[in-house]
């Protein structure tokens, strides 16, 4: 897994959250995800195509994605109701987005598809790419988010 394709997405991650919903977020130590289930209550998974292709998500904690929908879209949050679901869609393609941006100063160029919202308790996260799926926790003060990315092997 090329972490050049790999880390403009977590920087991505860091910069969103903290301009768009004024969160601070501190990276935890990356693994290799081995199975589907989701470490989380509420997820985005978005396909990447162009010259690697893949996925990224986003799983929130429900107490992480209460804070940081409130946050963007400055009204008080208590339950994953849509608008939440709907924050996490558009977080997702922000985060994308400007990890794209960031691969193409590089002389990268990906294109993204439309986020899948899946949410519950124990729900399951299919990447696209068969190849390995790095995972980042991330903390902050409202509670903890990760980032997974998938690449087919030979991206």
């Amino acid at each position: 897994m090329d972490v050049k394709l790999i880390n403009p997405f977590l920087t991505a991650a860091m910069h969103v959250l903290k301009t768009m919903a004024g969160v601070e977020v501190n990276p935890g130590k990356p693994f290799m995800k081995k199975d589907c289930q989701a470490i989380g209550d509420v997820s985005a998974i978005i396909g990447i195509t162009g010259v690697a292709s893949g996925s990224m998500a986003l799983v929130f904690s429900e107490k992480c994605i209460l804070a940081i929908a409130s946050n963007l879209l400055g009204e008080k949050y208590t339950e994953l109701n849509d608008e939440v679901k709907d924050a996490v869609g558009e977080l997702t393609n922000m985060i994308c987005g400007d990890g794209r941006r960031r691969l193409a100063e590089q002389g990268l160029s990906l294109q993204a598809g439309i986020p899948t919202i899946v949410s519950g308790k124990n729900h399951s996260i299919t990447h696209f790419a068969k190849g390995p799926r790095l995972a980042v926790p991330f903390q902050t003060t409202h509670g903890d988010f990760m980032v997974e990315v998938a690449f087919a092997n030979g991206s």
